[in-house]
């Protein structure tokens, strides 16, 4: 058949040469760009595992080691130790302090007979040597607890005291002429130059209220017994790094706040034992 007498064929549409590709280009195409947004996401999900695994690990180590350091120096099992690093670890780990650390414990032994609940609060915990940018503490104590602590002061009958937010009482036997004659305290706590002060608040004799000048006027010199402030030494249960603050009674329990000298981390002479003068 010639040229002349051949049919003639329909130029094909432009569009059409889409139609001729093969069933395969398109697609590989398609999958080639979302491959690159499947992959991007794989990679921040992975890393972000990563991120959340490492920071697990490092709070872990953090915590138990705070925790076994704190119980081993004050002979305490680590799970009644109490532990909380603020923020996260890794970034502090990294930076080589922790911003912001709380411990606590209760039933701390402050002394030979006296214990207490405790919470320290850090912040700026240097990692390699150094002073703490700031800490303090707060003790606290309820009445068993406070009759352990006032039964180092001669002379103050702990077996009688109580607590009456805001103050401590006791009641204390004036002796007149071979009389007992008993006469109610309330004790306003404060602290002075690191010590627990109990200064007499307010008083009772006989079921009424009496003012120290009317006790004075009845019972003369006497009545010092009564209306005296009254010393608690605090200093030899701590280190010489703490220092008392406040003290105060909150309803069934005294709570003392504490100063820390941030240096006490590597100063020996901070951790050494206070003493009362």
């Amino acid at each position: 058949m010639s040229g002349d007498t051949q049919p003639t064929r329909p130029l094909p549409h432009p569009q059409a040469e889409w139609l001729l590709v093969s069933p395969e280009g398109a697609p590989r195409r398609k999958r080639k760009r979302w491959g690159w947004i499947i992959a991007l996401l794989v990679a921040i999900a992975v890393g972000v595992a990563i991120w959340f695994v490492a920071e697990w690990a490092a709070r872990t180590l953090v915590t138990s080691t705070i925790q076994t350091e704190v119980a081993n120096r004050l002979s305490l099992a680590p799970e009644d130790v109490d532990v909380t690093v603020a923020g996260s670890v890794l970034p502090q780990l990294i930076g080589g302090s922790l911003e912001d650390v709380t411990v606590s414990s209760e039933d701390v032994a402050l002394g030979p007979s006296v214990t207490g609940d405790v919470t320290v609060h850090a912040t700026g915990v240097p990692l390699r040597g150094g002073s703490a940018d700031g800490a303090t503490a707060t003790a606290s104590f309820d009445e068993e607890q406070l009759r352990a602590l006032l039964s180092t002061v001669e002379g103050l009958p702990e077996e009688t005291v109580s607590l009456a937010e805001p103050d401590v009482a006791m009641s204390i036997e004036l002796n007149v002429f071979g009389l007992a004659i008993p006469i109610g305290v309330a004790l306003a706590p404060s602290a002075v130059d690191g010590d627990i002060v109990l200064s007499p608040a307010s008083l009772d004799l006989a079921g009424a209220e009496i003012s120290a000048d009317d006790l004075r006027s009845r019972f003369g010199s006497i009545a010092d017994a009564v209306l005296r402030d009254w010393t608690v030494c605090v200093a030899q249960y701590l280190p010489a790094g703490v220092t008392l603050s406040d003290v105060a009674v909150e309803g069934e329990m005294v709570v003392a706040d504490l100063d820390i000298d941030g240096g006490i981390i590597d100063d020996p002479a901070l951790q050494a034992p206070g003493t009362c003068e």
